[in-house]
């Protein structure tokens, strides 16, 4: 498609991200009638793969799907823009951004980075040949395809601990493969919530060196020299900033991290950040609504200083 030729659509606002941090911003943008739109791949972001949310106001228990589709009818009911796709390219300056997608072309006024972390990869021999075959970087997408199976769960974080309780109800056996010597990441509630279910049989102490099948995933190789026979494996190992479009306009980072200020500005004037791409160190749904809701009401506020 040639971008050239596209007509170009002028917004106030651009939030790159649909997830509590974007849909947040999107919502008080939606309040401040600024003209919106929500770029993101995936409604509600890494929060729609979350099975359980018991950490979020109102909620005694909810799904992260669940919560990610009542966000997404929130921000609409106010008449923002949501549209599918990805970020290629951010360029311009403050007041005049464009943002390039890989179907259109888009003005802004101002943007907020809210794009979150991508998942990381075990890279073992396998692993790549093998994804859509066995291997999977979300239980709550996949685990239905694995009743009276046997997986794997690599990881020990609560997004690890979390996976293996889901599949627990789908499949007759889940291994959870950590290098601690103990859940020391987890929340103690999931921790002991994995301790007393049969199902689930804590392998510490190991890495996964290999992964092999021919058509499907067959086993798991260990460094400790142990083999495990599974039908499936799903990778929890944590995830990074994506930071690519804050690379290329030049954003200060921190670890990787896009630095903002308590009114969630980054170094480019114009460009807000909010959510798990920013320096701030709790990494929840609940933070990262509050960051987009600043983010969002900075934006406002700069907009009607340049447009008095």
């Amino acid at each position: 498609m040639n971008k050239e030729k596209i007509g170009e659509k002028n917004y106030d606002l651009i939030i790159v991200g649909a997830g509590p941090a974007g849909l947040t911003a999107a919502v008080y943008a939606g309040r401040y009638l600024l003209k919106t739109l929500v770029i993101g791949e995936l409604d509600g972001g890494m929060i729609s793969e979350a099975h359980e949310i018991h950490n979020f106001p109102t909620y005694k228990s909810i799904t992260g799907i669940e919560l990610a589709k009542r966000l997404i009818e929130q921000v609409r009911n106010l008449g923002v823009d949501i549209t599918h796709e990805t970020v290629e390219e951010i360029k311009g300056t403050d007041n005049n951004f464009s943002v390039i997608t890989n179907n259109d072309i888009y003005k802004a006024k101002k943007i907020i980075l809210a794009i979150g972390r991508k998942k990381k990869k075990l890279n073992v021999p396998g692993e790549k040949e093998l994804v859509g075959k066995g291997v999977s970087y979300c239980a709550t997408c996949d685990a239905s395809f694995f009743k009276d199976s046997i997986v794997a769960v690599v990881g020990g974080s609560n997004s690890a601990l979390t996976a293996a309780l889901l599949l627990s109800e789908y499949a007759k056996k889940v291994y959870i493969i950590y290098r601690g010597i103990k859940f020391s990441k987890a929340e103690p509630a999931w921790v002991k919530q994995v301790e007393s279910n049969d199902k689930i049989e804590r392998v510490f102490s190991s890495n996964i060196t290999e992964i092999k099948g021919k058509n499907s995933v067959e086993e798991i190789v260990l460094d400790t020299g142990r083999t495990i026979k599974v039908d499936g494996v799903f990778i929890e190992i944590g995830s990074v900033p994506d930071n690519k479009l804050a690379n290329q306009i030049n954003i200060n980072l921190d670890n990787d991290y896009i630095v903002v200020d308590k009114s969630q500005k980054t170094s480019v004037r114009g460009v807000f950040a909010a959510g798990d791409i920013t320096n701030n160190p709790l990494k929840q749904a609940i933070t990262a609504a509050a960051e987009g809701a600043i983010a969002a009401a900075s934006a406002y506020h700069e907009i009607k200083s340049d447009n008095p």
